[in-house]
């Protein structure tokens, strides 16, 4: 089915342009969301009366996105999930769980705004693209984490932090200790003092062995 765009559609082209695409992609999407009509000879006809008018139409609500885009670009969310040891998600974030995330923070976002290119299934920290416009697209970052302190340690430190057996623990320590040099080296003295005492024991019983054989 060949239609006219009405506005810039990703990857099919710019408004004005009459391009072909399938009957289904055309009735289900471009035809009621108002992104195209049929490219028949009285629509053809239509559009270029009204050209001017779409055009002004379409640059004021560019302005508009782009204005909100300012503030939206390079939010960041929290995403609030449960996960195994290995960081995989039970499911996955959706786009309804980012639309909801960005309306806790003032923002008004469509799902169908939110452009997901790759599945969100496990923790740590993922950029997703918002088109507030065809021609406005920013980009944000969501933190899915277990909790809000696992969180914010993901944020600070850039990445996934090891999943909860013994070296997500002292990953979160040893991160938690680099604001706190003087802790560290308290927490690293009782581990000198045992071998220093380790040594001294050592040391006697070869003082012990060593008088047998001069005995005997």
């Amino acid at each position: 089915m060949q239609v006219i765009l009405l506005e810039r559609v990703e990857k099919l082209g710019q408004m004005g342009d009459v391009v072909t695409v399938k009957p289904g992609f055309a009735r289900n999407f471009l035809l009621p969301k108002n992104k195209a009509m049929r490219a028949t000879k009285d629509n053809l006809a239509y559009f270029e009366t009204r050209k001017t008018q779409f055009e002004a139409t379409n640059l004021e609500r560019r302005q508009e996105a782009e204005a909100i885009g300012g503030k939206l670009d390079g939010v960041k969310i929290v995403v609030i999930r449960q996960a195994g040891d290995g960081g995989q998600l039970y499911g996955s974030v959706t786009a309804r769980d980012i639309g909801e995330g960005l309306a806790a923070e003032g923002f008004n976002v469509d799902r169908g705004q939110v452009a997901v290119d790759r599945p969100i299934k496990a923790l740590g920290l993922s950029q997703v693209r918002i088109r507030l416009h065809p021609e406005v697209t920013v980009s944000i970052t969501i933190n899915v984490a277990r909790s809000v302190d696992e969180a914010a340690l993901q944020e600070k430190y850039g990445g996934t932090i090891p999943s909860g057996d013994m070296e997500r623990e002292e990953t979160v320590e040893a991160a938690e200790l680099l604001e706190n040099p003087e802790e560290a080296r308290r927490l690293e003295e009782p581990e000198a003092d045992a071998e220093e005492d380790a040594g001294a024991e050592g040391g006697g019983d070869a003082e012990t062995v060593e008088t047998g054989e001069k005995e005997t």
